[in-house]
């Protein structure tokens, strides 16, 4: 069976779905903002209203101040031993004892950080 995920027709397809979706989540999102801070803030607060307009300059600041909304593709590329597969050849050729005290180490550091 042959597996047609990966075509240049259904990339083309994906990426053009992505053009219209991602801003009109964006868009969303921005009176998502807008609801939550005026349904909320003033009377937490003491804020004024926002317009839907301020509410989308808000999510763009924030967005150009911490990054995020989860928009991250391929994060486990970003790993040196994701792609080559080098950690797994190497766990492949430890020992038994070098894989154990691996184990060790590996939970020390774990523990030294409150994980």
């Amino acid at each position: 069976m042959l597996n047609h995920s990966h075509s240049p027709y259904n990339r083309k397809k994906r990426k053009l779905f992505s053009l219209f979706i991602i801003p009109l989540v964006f868009l969303a999102l921005a009176g998502i903002v807008m609801m939550l801070w005026n349904s909320i803030l003033p009377d937490v607060i003491h804020a004024t209203v926002i317009n839907y307009w301020q509410a989308l300059g808000l999510l763009v600041l924030s967005r150009i101040l911490f990054g995020g909304f989860g928009f991250h593709r391929g994060e486990r590329d970003h790993h040196p031993f994701a792609r080559s597969g080098e950690m797994r050849k190497k766990w492949a050729q430890m020992t038994e004892e070098e894989k154990q005290k691996f184990r060790e180490e590996y939970k020390a550091r774990c523990e030294h950080r409150g994980h």
